[in-house]
């Protein structure tokens, strides 16, 4: 313990050792590449502003060692330089949204309270300090004393803004260094050797000391072992100092009237602050009430900003709050990776369940997504079922990890309504690309994301510039099979289906093609996807159905004893959605004159369980007595069961399972196309094998039990003429 001034410089040693640490807490504090850069570039000037106080620890030794007295000038500048990089890191804090008249306000204010600490400090200073101070001694303290005014403005301000970035705790803990800074002026002011002891060895060490916890108290937020501190908008220090700055220049003024002024001349001098003081008062009322009214706007304000800032279900930040903190980290320069990850079949969830189980769904899961965020990760829910995770970096293997680590979490079986549910997400991963703008990377993310959907669902799939080029060409097609279907460029092939006992003719599916007046032939496989993602496959279905029908009222017009007894069409989920299609259906038969039993619907197993609505339609079409046909039996996850829910009467046999049939090696394929032939025929059902292509698969069949076919073997999509011709020509299935 430093019990004398002589034992001065052994005090200042703990000043030099608490600063060093300081300097090294506050830059680890500044943390790496994925700090935001405002939090970085504000953390490191602390730390520069802690190690030029260092050097003011290093100076007061050496001006105690040649045995100066008060604070020399090489000891008072890197003082000021340390205050001067503390109040130049604020300029990375935001003192909420200002305009020019705002900031000529702050700019008054700390004139205001810069002018009065250079009258009360000067006048001090020069009138009251010890004998003997040097001028420039002088004149450095009252610099150091108008300085951690200014500095308490500053701080103050910082410390109650809503919009720092900073941690408001760590923000108080700071604004303690200033006050220690004028306590430091205050003491040389009295100018005694302990009083200049105190200083070095008490409040190098205590300044020290609040930046390390400063320091800490914002490494503690960072990792998410402290939450942090919010702000309500309370009056800074500004407002007091400025009126603490009007009474000390008032108290200096009736001071010097006193001592240069005879009673009457005093009498004014006083009556005249004394006026003031009145109106001031006066003035502090009228304050007083509008301040206490723009504080309950502001707070409707904060509340208003607060609901459109975060998701009322799940109490994460909403899509304007994450759009904000994309762009604010894409404007810093900073990097940014964007995650966007949509439940899958989440529509049908919702409409089995009722919302209120799939509210509870979606607040479970963005509870998952906020758990698995690090530091400086942002969950955020952007609408519906979709979600998206910000990241401060561009690691390509930390952004996929944290992909399969959110898929993970979704995946985890979840509780509502008394039923447990296993969910999967389609994730797509955008890193932002230098010049793109926030909006630009959320709508990589979500092209990535309809990419995973498209190749099968829960999986996640990294954003290509390729994406965005096939989306144009997605939007392109769309837009011109729009035109084509009003231009009548489409038309209709039908691919004959064969009755395998007698190698004659029963049925045709319709196929819809597309000869562009430009491009040429487009392949189905091209737009038929593009028309169901767009919503244009509800008129183009319209517009096969009613041509299919009309070509087959026709045909058994023109062939009344040979023609085919009903035509096959093609419906998309999307059509069954719709809820007047039964509806439809049935005025397209009644205006073309044919029976329910005329026209068989082909439905894929994924539509089949896509919800309630398609269920309900698929119900009306079949008690309409139109003919369900489930199409590409096999290839789904659950085949059998669903033959006890839908109101099938034809099971068509997908290709996947003819083809290889005919080598004795694939057992399986032979062994589950016979369960199917069998199953069907128990059942009361018409099985239709698709694909075939040689006579092996064709005799294969046959033996098997399947009853009807359809292939290349057996008849290409021909024009309605040719299929017409056949019907008319009653050929049997070549025998070549």
């Amino acid at each position: 313990m430093v019990r004398h001034p002589g034992d001065v410089v052994l005090g200042n040693l703990g000043g030099s050792v608490v600063l060093l640490s300081a300097t090294v807490a506050c830059y680890k504090a500044s943390g790496g590449n994925r700090t935001p850069r405002p939090e970085r570039a504000f953390w490191r000037l602390w730390s520069y502003s802690a190690a030029a106080l260092f050097l003011s620890t290093v100076a007061a030794i050496v001006a105690t060692a040649r045995g100066e007295t008060g604070m020399p000038l090489y000891e008072a500048v890197p003082t000021l330089l340390s205050l001067t990089l503390a109040m130049l890191a604020f300029r990375h804090v935001p003192l909420n949204q200002r305009n020019k008249t705002d900031w000529t306000r702050l700019v008054l204010d700390g004139a205001a309270v810069a002018v009065s600490g250079a009258v009360y400090f000067g006048y001090v200073l020069l009138d009251a300090a010890p004998a003997g101070t040097p001028v420039v001694v002088r004149a450095t303290a009252a610099a150091v004393g108008v300085g951690c005014l200014l500095a308490l403005v500053v701080f103050g301000k910082a410390a109650v803004s809503p919009q720092a970035r900073i941690d408001k705790g760590a923000l108080t803990i700071l604004a303690v260094t200033p006050v220690v800074g004028l306590s430091a002026v205050v003491v040389f002011l009295g100018g005694t050797p302990m009083g200049m002891m105190l200083l070095s060895v008490v409040g190098y060490p205590l300044v020290g000391l609040v930046m390390c916890m400063g320091a800490l108290r914002q490494s503690l937020v960072d990792s998410g072992a402290a939450r942090r501190g919010e702000r309500v908008g309370r009056r800074s220090l500004a407002d007091p100092l400025q009126y603490l700055a009007v009474t000390m220049v008032a108290a200096l003024v009736i001071t010097v009237s006193a001592r240069d002024l005879d009673a009457r001349g005093r009498a004014v001098i006083v009556g005249a602050v004394l006026i003031a003081t009145i109106l001031v008062a006066r003035q502090l009322l009228t304050v007083r009430e509008n301040t206490t009214a723009l504080a309950g706007i502001r707070r409707q304000q904060a509340e208003l900003e607060r609901l459109a800032l975060s998701d009322s279900l799940t109490g994460l930040p909403s899509r304007t709050a994450f759009g904000v903190a994309l762009t604010e980290r894409l404007d810093a320069g900073d990097p940014a990776t964007v995650l966007m990850l949509d439940v899958d079949d989440f529509k049908m969830i919702n409409d089995t369940l009722g919302p209120s189980s799939a509210d509870q769904l979606l607040h479970q899961i963005g509870q998952r997504l906020r758990d698995i965020c690090g530091p400086g990760e942002v969950a955020a829910r952007l609408g519906g079922d979709e979600f998206a995770l910000l990241l401060p970096h561009h690691d390509a293997a930390d952004a996929e990890r944290t992909a399969a680590h959110a898929q993970r979490a979704v995946s985890e079986p979840v509780q509502a309504a008394q039923h447990q549910l296993m969910l999967h997400a389609s994730i797509g991963v955008a890193t932002a690309a230098p010049g793109e703008s926030a909006d630009e990377v959320l709508r990589n993310a979500d092209i990535a994301m309809y990419a995973a959907k498209d190749g099968g669902k829960a999986t996640w799939v990294r954003y290509d510039p390729q994406m965005r080029q096939d989306m144009t060409d997605h939007a392109r097609t769309a837009g011109e099979l729009r035109d084509a279907l009003a231009r009548g460029e489409l038309r209709l092939l039908y691919q004959p289906v064969f009755d395998l006992r007698t190698e004659r003719l029963h049925g045709a599916e319709a196929l819809v093609r597309w000869h562009h007046p430009v491009r040429g032939p487009i392949s189905p496989v091209a737009f038929i996807p593009v028309a169901e993602r767009s919503g244009l496959i509800v008129p183009l279905g319209a517009w096969v159905l009613r041509e299919a029908c009309t070509t087959l009222a026709r045909w058994r017009a023109e062939h009344p004893g040979g023609a085919i007894e009903a035509v096959n069409v093609n419906v998309a989920v999307r059509q069954l959605r719709e809820a007047d299609f039964a509806g439809a259906v049935a005025a397209v038969l009644a205006e073309t004159g044919l029976a329910p039993r005329n026209l068989v619907l082909e439905v894929t197993e994924s539509a089949v369980v896509d919800g309630p609505q398609v269920n309900q339609t698929l119900q009306q079409l079949h008690d309409l007595g139109v003919q369900l046909a489930l199409d590409d039996f096999g290839t789904g996850q659950s085949s059998l069961s669903l033959l006890r829910a839908f109101p099938a009467n034809v099971i068509k046999l997908d290709k996947s399972f003819v083809d290889g049939i005919a080598a004795d090696a694939d057992r399986g394929r032979h062994a589950i196309a016979a369960a199917v032939a069998q199953l069907a025929d128990n059942l009361g059902l018409k099985a239709v094998a698709e694909g075939i292509e040689t006579r092996d698969q064709l005799n294969r069949l046959r033996d098997m039990g399947f009853p009807y076919g359809q292939g290349f073997l057996l008849a290409k999509p021909m024009p309605a003429d040719e299929c017409a011709a056949l019907m008319a020509a009653h050929t049997p299935v070549p025998t070549a």
